[in-house]
């Protein structure tokens, strides 16, 4: 590297303009990592912290709004924990609804309805775990948005009274709502739209969104829909049911291709140039017996500096914008997606200097003893 080393200190100024730029990329790269983990967590954490394997709907709903469209008849657990393979199968419900707590503080739900006796229902941290007819347990980022233990929430419209008697652990939210669970029999009447005192149909009680199935390796959940009548999607799969978590990842997964894409045109097109102007010093180099794996190798190592140290210096300040963020907006930086962005912006840096690079094995040595002239 004794060539590209000094040519890094001869021409400081050119290289520390593309690492600055190399620098913003990263910046961006590391804050748009950050706001694409924020807003899976907060989209679809609920969803990611329930012991489930899959969901079963209704047959024949739309898959991207599978959790708002689906009802399916609650004969169909039962057919679920007969089927090979399936080690729990019960009730799920969810519905949006807008509440109001006791003090005034107006919230947005997401009632996830379980029996209180099932294996969806959720550990607490605070209070006391889900078996009132009337009780709800929330996250704790719920107490955030103005709610507390044995508040009273009231639904809106509807006039039910919820009262809340647990608090679980972390973040739990669906479609940037936070989750409330709640027994079954109350969320089958919010969801018919019952209101506080009436009684409810007979057919409310066989109402449910999904079937949540929690089985081992290998089972078929082809047969068991034939079986069930039901349409299954896998844990994962069900995210891109959640309200705008589809649109959201796309959009900002796009803007990350462009931007790696960006950054190895900036190096390419930088190294482009700087071999275009050392072409007369890379022929002489040549003429003396220099060779052209020398050459390449070293024009490489000088790319791989200069995108090195201004990764380094954007991921730094990427990581401590990121620590400025507070709670107002999604945002969470993983060690993961931080590393695979910084890993990902030097590669490609690298592949777009070494397209750039292999025009050194076209200089030819003559021109460097004037015998073009």
């Amino acid at each position: 590297m004794y060539l590209a080393v000094r040519e890094l200190r001869f021409a400081r100024a050119r290289f520390a303009l593309v690492g600055a730029v190399v620098a913003l990329i990263a910046v961006l790269m590391v804050m748009l990592s950050g706001f694409s983990e924020g807003l899976v967590r907060d989209g679809v954490s609920g969803l990611k912290r329930m012991p489930v394997t899959s969901f079963a709907f209704a047959a024949g709903v739309q898959e991207s709004s599978a959790f708002s469209r689906s009802v399916v008849d609650t004969g169909a657990v039962s057919v679920w924990q007969r089927q090979p393979g399936v080690r729990h199968a019960t009730p799920f419900g969810n519905t949006l609804v807008n509440a109001k707590s006791g003090t005034g503080v107006a919230v947005d739900l997401a009632l996830f309805g379980v029996e209180p006796h099932s294996f969806l229902a959720p550990a607490v941290a605070h209070g006391e775990r889900l078996g009132t007819a009337d009780g709800i347990v929330v996250g704790e980022t719920a107490l955030r948005a103005g709610l507390r233990l044995g508040d009273t929430v009231t639904v809106d419209t509807l006039g039910t009274r919820l009262r809340v008697v647990g608090v679980m652990a972390g973040q739990h939210t669906f479609g940037h709502v936070e989750v409330a669970y709640v027994p079954l029999p109350l969320w089958q009447r919010i969801h018919a739209g019952v209101r506080q005192g009436e009684r409810a149909p007979a057919h409310v009680r066989r109402e449910i969104t999904a079937v949540a199935v929690r089985s081992a390796g290998g089972t078929s959940l082809a047969a068991g829909d034939r079986a069930a009548g039901t349409k299954s999607l896998t844990l994962e799969a069900s995210f891109d049911a959640s309200p705008g978590y589809t649109a959201e990842t796309t959009t900002l997964t796009l803007i990350e291709v462009f931007l790696y894409a960006i950054s190895a045109l900036v190096v390419g097109a930088f190294f482009t140039v700087w071999t275009i102007q050392r072409r007369q010093e890379l022929a002489v180099l040549r003429a003396i017996g220099a060779p052209t794996r020398y050459l390449l190798r070293d024009g490489l190592a000088q790319a791989a500096v200069v995108l090195a140290l201004g990764t380094a210096a954007g991921v730094g300040a990427g990581v401590g914008l990121g620590g400025l963020m507070g709670s107002a907006v999604p945002f969470e930086m993983t060690t993961t997606a931080v590393g695979l962005a910084a890993v990902l912006l030097v590669v490609l840096g690298v592949a777009g200097a070494a397209a750039a690079i292999v025009r050194i094995a076209a200089v030819d040595p003559i021109t460097a003893l004037g015998g073009n002239q």
